[in-house]
């Protein structure tokens, strides 16, 4: 097995200065995830979500952006799963953006809402139905006795809704993360790495654009 001194790496595909910035964090994001489309990412939707519990404990899993405007970065799942419990008691979120191939991260931090009843039906039905049936059938971080229980429920509801249209769960549904800081990480020779992060101001509701050190 190698140690771990030879997977060192020195950071060389490109920079990020104050100038190349767009006006906002959100048409930023856009190009850098046009970028890391184009790159051919493996899901580059994919963002780490880490909430907090009501006992101060972290936690964190891989979720898929699945909307971006200027209100917000949206989710959906299921909302009395572990992280939605923990967003419905502290109701703020940081996401992270590992776009490793292109030695670049977006880290997103903000508080959180839901999105309306009626984006959460719109997206719902836009999904394959065997996703919709999933959707009714987990409940989501909760302990199971085995696969068997999710395969036949799965039978049972195909049974139930041939032919018919998959109604929204009532536990299921969007939020949205609406930021007020953008950090655009980009790495750089000699750990000496870019981080430019936007920062909203709560008064004016206007981006400032700061540097961190690497």
């Amino acid at each position: 097995m190698s140690s771990l001194a030879d997977l060192r790496k020195d950071y060389s595909l490109a920079g990020l200065l104050e100038r190349d910035l767009a006006k906002d964090p959100f048409r930023q994001f856009e190009k850098w995830f046009q970028e890391a489309e184009a790159a051919k990412l493996l899901e580059p939707n994919a963002m780490v979500l880490a909430t907090t519990g009501a006992d101060g404990r972290p936690s964190a899993r891989t979720v898929l952006l699945k909307g971006l405007d200027g209100r917000g970065f949206v989710f959906y799942t299921n909302q009395e799963s572990r992280k939605g419990r923990e967003l419905a008691h502290i109701p703020r979120a940081t996401l992270v953006f590992p776009w490793l191939a292109l030695e670049r991260q977006v880290i997103v931090e903000g508080d959180v809402t839901r999105v309306s009843r009626e984006e959460s039906e719109a997206y719902f039905h836009a999904r394959p139905r065997a996703n919709q049936l999933s959707a009714w059938i987990s409940q989501q971080s909760s302990v199971i006795t085995g696969r068997a229980v999710l395969e036949d429920a799965m039978k049972a509801l195909e049974q139930k809704y041939a032919g018919k249209e998959i109604p929204l769960p009532p536990h299921w549904g969007g939020y949205r993360v609406a930021p007020d800081s953008v950090e655009f990480w980009q790495g750089r020779r000699s750990r000496l790495h870019d981080r430019l992060r936007y920062r909203r101001d709560a008064k004016t509701n206007e981006w400032s654009v700061e540097r961190l050190a690497p």
